[in-house]
C-alpha cells in the first residue's frame, strides 16, 4: 500500500514516517507533503492509498480535504493526526478511517493501518463485484439464463427458436440442443424478454423468435412453421395483428 503524509510540520512528518517503516511492512511507500495544496496534487498524481492528515495548517485545514475532490475521486483512506483533541467529531464527519492524537503512539499508528487496510480491502472487494455485476449485465443483454439440473446453462437469444407452456413448467426450444424443461412459467420468460422485439407471442402457451420462422401456414386453421417444423398455433385474437405486422413489413 501507498501513504502520503501531509503535515507543515517536518518533525511531524518524520516520526510517522519512521513508525511506519520499522511497524507497517504493508506500506510499501512513503511520500510527504507540507500543506494541502501540495498534498492534494501528490493524491491526484499518485493514488495513495493512505493519507495521513494533519488538521491544523497555513491556509487550509485538514477538515477542507474534500472540497479539492469530486466524490468519485475519494479513492483513499483518511487517518488524521493532530494535536486537538477537539477535531475528533469533525474528522469522523468526513468519514475518517482513525484520527490520531500527537505525540502518536506506536500502537495506536498500528492499529489505525489495521482498520484502513481492512476498509481498502473491503473497498477492492465490493468494487470487483460491482465489476461482475456489470459483466452480466452486458450478457444478459444478449444470453438468458437458463436453470438446468447440472446448473445454468447460458443461451443466445439467437440460439432459442421458441418457448412452450407446460404447466407451471416451460419447454425451451435451442438450436442444435435438445430441449430443455426449466422450473419456470413462460410468463416469466415473456417478462423477461419484454423488450425484445424478435420475440412474439403468438398464443398463451408459446413465445417464439421470428428470425427462426420459415412458414406461415392456413391448413386447418393458422399456424407458425419454425426451422425445426414445429407447427405452432397461432391464436385467434393474435391472428389479425400478425397477418397486419406482415402486411405492413412485406
Amino acid at each position: 500500500m501507498k501513504a502520503l503524509i501531509i503535515d507543515d510540520e517536518k518533525k511531524a512528518r518524520h516520526l510517522i514516517r519512521i513508525l511506519l517503516t520499522e511497524n507497517c511492512p504493508e506500506i510499501t511507500s512513503i511520500d510527504e507533503a507540507e500543506d494541502l495544496e501540495m498534498g492534494v496534487q501528490m493524491i491526484k498524481e499518485q493514488q495513495p492509498d493512505i493519507v495521513f492528515l494533519d488538521i491544523e495548517m497555513p491556509k487550509y485545514t485538514g477538515l477542507q480535504i474534500l472540497e479539492f475532490f469530486e466524490p468519485n475521486e475519494v479513492t483513499f483512506e483518511i487517518i488524521f493526526v493532530t494535536a486537538y483533541n477537539e477535531y475528533a467529531v469533525e474528522a469522523f464527519k468526513l468519514t475518517a478511517t482513525d484520527y490520531l492524537l500527537k505525540p502518536v503512539d506506536k500502537k495506536e499508528l498500528i492499529h489505525a493501518v489495521y482498520k484502513a487496510k481492512k476498509q481498502i480491502e473491503k473497498s477492492t472487494a465490493s468494487n470487483k463485484i460491482q465489476e461482475i455485476k456489470f459483466f452480466f449485465e452486458q450478457l444478459a443483454l444478449n444470453k438468458i439464463a437458463l436453470e438446468i439440473p447440472k446448473g445454468i446453462l447460458f443461451v443466445s437469444h439467437e440460439d432459442i427458436l421458441f418457448f412452450e407452456a407446460d404447466g407451471m413448467y416451460t419447454n425451451v426450444f435451442i438450436k442444435g440442443k435438445e430441449p430443455q424443461l426449466i422450473c419456470k412459467p413462460i410468463k416469466h420468460f415473456a417478462m423477461q424478454l419484454e423488450g425484445k422485439s424478435v420475440f412474439y407471442k403468438p398464443h398463451r402457451s408459446y413465445l417464439v423468435n421470428l428470425k427462426h420462422l420459415k412458414e406461415l401456414s392456413k391448413n386447418n386453421g393458422f399456424y407458425l412453421i419454425m426451422e425445426n417444423n414445429k407447427r405452432i398455433p397461432l391464436s385467434i385474437e393474435k391472428k389479425e395483428e400478425f397477418l397486419q405486422l406482415v402486411s405492413d413489413i412485406f
